[in-house]
């Protein structure tokens, strides 16, 4: 069983980010869950729940200078769901969380990364983003967006119980 980094930021689906870890077991991932510090909040009360789940500490903070790794190697990382927030600090190369610091690291050392986006089309029209997206696909990142992936919604009008995390999970699996 191979290890898989989901990491989800502060998105509407993070609210169902248990259904994706559930679909990922389903194909056989071991998924180790990082939040942004943000999602975490979402969380908090009921983040025993993901690492009863996972088996694995659920992380959101760096760790100590001091303190081991708790988690296995990632051999594939997926960002889902990817905030508008994120994706323009990701692709500005601002790795101030561990969520970021994770991806930003983990492709430019060969991990297959993968990212789904999760945001509206007035945040999709910030210049920065598409910006953002061309950086990342660069270093070897791949964004589903579109037909492949997620296409933002209108403003107040998204359904994140919906979330394709089928076809992220698709996409990783065929790397």
């Amino acid at each position: 069983m191979s290890t898989l980094y989901l990491i989800a930021c502060a998105a509407g689906p993070t609210q169902f980010v248990d259904e994706g870890i559930r679909r990922a077991q389903d194909r056989d991932w071991d998924v180790c869950l990082i939040l942004t510090p943000s999602a975490a909040r979402w969380w908090e009360p009921r983040i025993d729940v993901l690492e009863e789940l996972t088996g694995h500490p659920v992380r959101s903070q760096y760790k100590l200078p001091w303190e081991t790794d708790a988690l296995p190697k990632a051999a594939a990382m997926l960002v889902a769901p990817l905030s508008a927030t994120s994706l323009n600090k990701w692709g500005a190369g601002i790795a101030d969380t561990l969520a970021l610091g994770l991806v930003s690291e983990g492709v430019n050392m060969g991990v297959p990364t993968f990212a789904i986006p999760y945001f509206n089309r007035a945040q999709a029209a910030q210049p920065a983003v598409l910006r953002s997206i061309r950086d990342l696909r660069a270093q070897g990142v791949v964004y589903l967006d579109g037909s492949a992936g997620y296409e933002p919604h209108q403003p107040k009008h998204g359904a994140p119980e919906q979330f394709p995390w089928d076809m992220a999970l698709d996409a990783v699996r065929l790397s």
